[in-house]
């Protein structure tokens, strides 16, 4: 099988879990045999091509105001000019049309499309080629891939949202397989009339960890002197509002008992410095990036405080790896990994003080807390499984193949 990858970034450019999943896909296709090639953006101008780890990279300079993964956060109105662009990014057609010239690829598997935008739909299908569209984000709904404003997950479309993605969803028709990260991803765009032509599936993401011996939990009971040393609570992650790290600070804040709180991860500056004023407890430190082995050796409790719809929740995967539970928000496709009360709890932003209850439990029942660190790792046990995930999009690929035969010659389909 020949398989052209596009997405936004790749490896070394990784700007959160939707690169980390994708260079595992490509990398274990190729392990497996199949031809695979990758197209994304680059800083700069022209098309250029390089090899990670034995597979080939093209990288295209961005046509549009700046390159969306710059390390200085652009002005208001050059972030308006470059989502204007971004719409329907027509001059990004030209590399399209000449990698699938030069890899002869059978099939173009789409990531994340910022900087590409859905134009790349028009160019692969120009080719007479089937597009397999993976979803990690809202990007096709939202400009700002996150439908999260002012605090607040959005129900529907604003008008802004309306204007940037006009279209998109008819586009969509050109898709032939659409993969959702979690079946909440999934259900959102197709709900609002996405992929209407598109075989829909679900491939969580695959998060591989080696078996953790010494749980922290296991070590507080076996410790005598750990049963009654402070509860230590542990966030990882972006240090912003949209990840619910205001509210997990004021909650934890507020607590009746003795316990610590690490905050693990950075964001942007101004963030970080409103989060630390906020912060006036000397139980809580920021300890800025931490490998997952050694952040979760030293905590007792995960806290994933989304109060946007996380496409998926890879760091709460983490988490029930390394055998530490974990108190959750009930949205996007968090509920989809964290089961209450099988390997954590779960806790909702409509019920603010709802995670400070949570805390509060799990200071007040250490049985359970035992019972939930216990279970947290086979709870998870098949989104460890890297094979399982390369299984699932193997199949559908093939799948995807066949039934474009079939539709481009339905007298083939009885002898494929």
């Amino acid at each position: 099988m020949k398989i052209l990858f596009i997405s936004s970034l790749y490896s070394p450019h990784v700007g959160g879990g939707a690169e980390i999943i994708l260079q595992r896909t490509v990398e274990g296709l190729q392990k497996r045999g199949c031809q695979v090639s990758v197209l994304v953006t680059g800083p700069d101008a022209g098309l250029a091509t390089d090899t990670v780890n034995g597979v080939k990279v093209y990288r295209a300079g961005l046509h549009n105001f700046y390159w969306h993964f710059g390390a200085q956060r652009p002005g208001r109105l050059a972030r308006l000019g470059w989502h204007l662009r971004d719409r329907y990014n027509g001059a990004m057609r030209t590399y399209v049309k000449q990698v699938i010239k030069d890899e002869q690829p059978q099939l173009v598997v789409c990531h994340n499309l910022s900087g590409w935008s859905v134009s790349v739909w028009d160019e692969i299908s120009a080719a007479q080629l089937p597009i397999v569209q993976v979803l990690h984000d809202m990007y096709l709904m939202c400009p700002s891939s996150n439908m999260f404003k002012r605090g607040q997950c959005c129900q529907q479309q604003c008008s802004s949202c309306q204007s940037f993605r006009k279209g998109h969803d008819a586009r969509s028709a050109q898709v032939s397989a659409v993969v959702g990260v979690s079946q909440f991803i999934l259900d959102k765009l197709q709900k609002r009339g996405y992929f209407s032509a598109a075989k829909g599936y679900v491939v969580h993401n695959a998060s591989p960890y080696a078996v953790v011996h010494n749980s922290p939990s296991k070590q507080r009971q076996l410790d005598p002197s750990m049963k009654k040393a402070p509860l230590r609570f542990g966030y990882m992650g972006t240090l912003s509002e949209q990840k619910g790290v205001r509210w997990l600070i004021e909650q934890f804040q507020r607590l009746p008992f003795d316990a610590t709180l690490q905050l693990a991860g950075r964001g942007q500056a101004s963030d970080e410095a409103a989060f630390k004023a906020l912060a006036t407890s000397p139980n809580i430190s920021f300890v800025g990036y931490q490998k997952p082995e050694t952040f979760y050796s030293q905590i007792d409790v995960a806290i994933v405080p989304s109060l946007w719809n996380e496409p998926f929740g890879m760091v709460a995967v983490e988490a029930c790896a390394h055998s530490v539970p974990v108190i959750a928000s009930r949205m996007g496709g968090l509920p989809e990994i964290i089961q209450d009360p099988l390997n954590g709890l779960l806790c909702s932003p409509n019920d603010p003080d709802s995670l400070g209850h949570s805390m509060l439990r799990l200071h007040q029942q250490p049985d359970l807390l035992a019972r939930l660190s216990s279970q947290a790792r086979v709870s998870v046990a098949a989104l460890l499984n890297l094979d399982l995930m390369l299984d699932s999009y193997e199949s559908i690929f093939a799948q995807t193949l066949l039934d474009n035969i079939a539709h481009r010659d339905p007298a083939l389909s009885h002898t494929v």
